[in-house]
């Protein structure tokens, strides 16, 4: 059969056929750009349904709302603390109270909650995340008491270590000692002034401080809850339960772990005349005598019972919303 071609235009041809080809050519653009942002969204779904990365998110913002909300008394226990060696005797926690509003106003209280929080918010994260990796490398997510205490241990030295330098600004702005005019400006002239000693000291103190603080809270905190019937509580109320026993449990690891906060405090503060543990002990028993070492013991206890009960309160909602535990 013969073919018709005294029809054929060439230029009409070739203008068809440019534009089936754009066509085509916007048709694998559009589904490259499609299947590019779902594989990005993919990614993105697998990296959130990690249950360590759930383990920070939740850990960081249970930490943002507590710092915030108790660093005045933070900050009271930092001057009492180091009250002692400024002015020759401690006074009780309401005067400095009211000695930080009369003289630096309400906002005063919260003086130093730049570093505080810049230390709390990825420490916390780092901490709980932490426990998790570790929770499931060992698999171990109903620890018994010791399993509780070494898991607490060695998340909090991880995060303890990492965050230091920061530690050392938090404690120096809350006191009235330095006069540092922002985190950076602080740490610029502590590597300055003392080099990386400084930046790091109280180190140990803050181990011996934080760590068994963390062991002991996690194990109360864990044998706490075992020991209320929650199977026959109602869900709404598991809240209550967690900060119940979080009070408990603070309220008895911050009293233990008292004195080495009170070491803690003093080698970061004056570190030329407070330079190892054993002498900063012997000193302060020698100079103020034993009750010295609890000095800071109310505000810190409250503090960090407090701080803690809300913090696992909201990491437990948190990771039961994420549908985690």
């Amino acid at each position: 059969m013969p073919i018709e071609i005294q029809n054929f235009k060439p230029s009409l041809f070739l203008k068809q056929v440019s534009t089936l080809t754009i066509f085509n050519l916007r048709e694998i653009k559009v589904s490259s750009a499609t299947s590019t942002s779902k594989s990005q969204k993919s990614k993105m779904d697998t990296v959130l349904s990690s249950p360590v990365v759930k383990s920070f998110l939740a850990g960081s913002f249970s930490g943002t709302c507590s710092t915030i909300l108790f660093q005045p008394l933070d900050l009271v226990k930092t001057r009492l603390q180091s009250s002692v060696v400024m002015d020759g005797a401690s006074g009780s926690m309401l005067r400095t109270f009211n000695n930080v509003v009369r003289n630096e106003h309400i906002l005063g209280l919260w003086k130093g909650i730049v570093p505080s929080i810049s230390r709390t918010v990825p420490g916390v994260g780092m901490y709980f995340c932490c426990l998790q990796t570790l929770k499931n490398t060992f698999d171990c997510h109903n620890p018994g008491p010791l399993q509780a205490i070494g898991l607490g241990v060695v998340g909090r030295c991880f995060a303890g270590v990492t965050l230091i330098p920061i530690t050392v600004v938090k404690t120096r702005f809350e006191s009235k000692v330095y006069n540092y005019q922002s985190l950076v400006d602080a740490l610029r002239k502590i590597y300055t002034t003392e080099g990386k000693k400084g930046l790091t000291s109280g180190l140990s103190a803050t181990l011996l401080r934080d760590a068994p603080f963390s062991g002991i809270y996690l194990m109360f905190y864990t044998q706490t809850k075992k020991h209320m019937p929650i199977d026959k509580i109602e869900r709404q109320y598991l809240p209550t339960i967690n900060f119940a026993s979080g009070i408990i449990a603070g309220v008895l690891a911050s009293t233990v772990t008292q004195p080495a906060d009170v070491v803690k405090t003093r080698m970061q503060l004056y570190p030329e005349r407070y330079k190892t543990i054993l002498q900063t002990v012997r000193k302060i028993l020698a100079e103020e005598g034993p009750r010295a070492m609890c000095t800071g013991l109310v505000p810190r206890c409250l503090r960090r019972t407090m701080m803690a009960a809300m913090a696992w309160t909201v990491y437990e909602q948190v990771m039961s919303n994420f549908s985690q535990k």
